[in-house]
């Protein structure tokens, strides 16, 4: 029987991993299953939780915070791939073929992480079967959003790449209200160049452009994309470059 502080972690650890999607639909028992052998970690804020082309073989879900999951160009820039918040995974590629990383991820906010190693996981998910379907369609969405970024850089303008980046963040995050799509913790200016393939003053000025326009309004860290239909039209036409 284990001692009550291990079984009082144990319990918090289920209580964190069932409000996860990926576990969503899981039982009680299978809970508690990847539960008793589940590792929980505190990281502040920027710090390396993974690098890339580093062996690994740990899942890790985010309870709480932010990262943002990142590569670097040829010519040393750092590009943002996704950030990811409460509730999403990582590292789920090394988990599942052995091979080193694909990409570093930093935080970009004190975050708490639960970790699932390799060989505790995948006897659960033999188990469980359920659970990789849901993987699988979490690596697909990554996979859609790679590429749509990859010919957004390709074929976009620099105001079509910034509002895809946009839409995209607010696909993620975004909440509906009377005013449009709020994105109420929106990256810092740096981070949405890296993702849109510019600089920070080029965001700025886009920006600062698309308010004065009526895209969007400022509060603020919070971005409210008012009518993210009109934005989409008017900037966001992947396969047809946009000029403004």
């Amino acid at each position: 029987m284990l001692p009550s502080s291990l079984e009082q972690d144990t319990e918090r650890k289920a209580d964190l991993l069932k409000n996860v999607p990926l576990f969503a639909g899981l039982d009680a028992v299978e809970i508690q299953a990847l539960a008793e052998v589940a590792m929980v970690r505190h990281v502040p804020s920027d710090a390396i939780i993974l690098l890339a082309e580093e062996e690994g073989d740990t899942l890790f879900v985010i309870v709480g915070g932010r990262v943002k999951v990142t590569v670097m160009s040829e010519d040393g820039r750092e590009v943002i791939l996704s950030i990811l918040k409460d509730g999403d995974i990582f590292g789920e590629m090394s988990l599942l073929d052995g091979k080193p990383r694909s990409a570093s991820v930093i935080s970009t906010a004190e975050t708490e992480l639960i970790l699932l190693r390799r060989p505790d996981f995948l006897s659960r998910l033999s188990r469980f079967p359920e659970m990789a379907s849901k993987m699988l369609a979490t690596l697909a969405e990554r996979l859609r959003r790679t590429n749509r970024q990859v010919e957004s850089l390709a074929l976009l303008d620099v105001y079509g790449r910034i509002a895809g980046t946009l839409l995209q963040l607010a696909d993620d995050q975004g909440e509906n209200s009377d005013q449009g799509l709020t994105i109420a913790e929106r990256p810092i200016h740096q981070e949405i160049a890296n993702m849109a393939g510019t600089t920070r003053e080029t965001v700025s000025r886009v920006l600062n452009d698309l308010e004065r326009r009526g895209y969007l309004a400022r509060d603020g860290r919070s971005i409210i994309i008012q009518g993210p239909d009109r934005l989409r039209d008017d900037f966001f036409h992947l396969g047809t470059p946009v000029i403004k």
